[in-house]
């Protein structure tokens, strides 16, 4: 394989941002008698984008109330973005130790927001592109975002790899036809990522396992 591209995902893959994402949550749905969200229900929800979050969240309360609640939590969640976010153990060196390929992020999370976290973690120095939610016509698990990455880089899905914590980058990353890595200390448990072609526990084993995939 000769490997060109990674992949990466954001939300729990290169960031824990688990505890803002449930503070915006709850002050969003604040006025509309809904119960309070712990962290661990959050972590259930996250990965198809805010909009499908919010609807799961909220129930079918109508487009008036589905309006609110997305400014409101857009406004909380903009201004409070990195309170308590944090990156993974390993990933800066990871990301450091992986400089002689492309990198990319692909998340559900808006395109603004998710250049946002990048930034003020200091990350985002490390990806030729960032592709958000927005940026494209579908999301994750739709291969859109990953075919949109592929050829705005000019590489072949067979030099690729996609790494995330979710089904939802699995699925996209088999889509589009390239190899897909899952981690499993993110935001899913290990059974619904098991059909990955690759599964590793800690972000420090990406770079051994990028090596062997690539056969150096």
């Amino acid at each position: 394989m000769s490997l060109k591209l990674i992949i990466f995902d954001l939300d729990g893959t290169l960031i824990d941002s688990s505890v803002d994402i449930t503070n915006a949550l709850n002050y969003a749905l604040e006025p509309h008698s809904v119960k309070r969200l712990t962290v661990d229900d959050t972590i259930k929800l996250v990965g198809e984008g805010i909009t499908r979050l919010l609807e799961r969240v909220a129930g079918d309360r109508g487009d008036a109330v589905s309006d609110s609640v997305t400014k409101r939590f857009l406004e909380h969640y903009t201004a409070h973005i990195l309170d308590y976010t944090t990156v993974y153990p390993g990933v800066k060196e990871t990301l450091a130790g992986l400089g002689r390929y492309k990198k990319a992020v692909i998340s559900n999370k808006r395109e603004k927001l998710s250049m946002a976290v990048l930034e003020g973690l200091g990350l985002s120095q490390y990806f030729d592109i960032i592709v958000g939610s927005d940026s494209t016509s579908e999301r994750k698990p739709s291969p859109v975002p990953v075919l949109k990455v592929l050829s705005d880089l000019s590489i072949n899905a067979s030099d690729a790899v996609i790494v995330g914590d979710s089904n939802y980058d699995v699925d996209a990353g088999k889509a589009a036809g390239v190899t897909t890595i899952a981690v499993t200390y993110g935001y899913r448990p290990r059974e619904v990522i098991a059909h990955a072609d690759y599964i590793i526990d800690r972000m420090t084993d990406l770079v051994a396992l990028i090596d062997r995939i690539s056969g150096r």
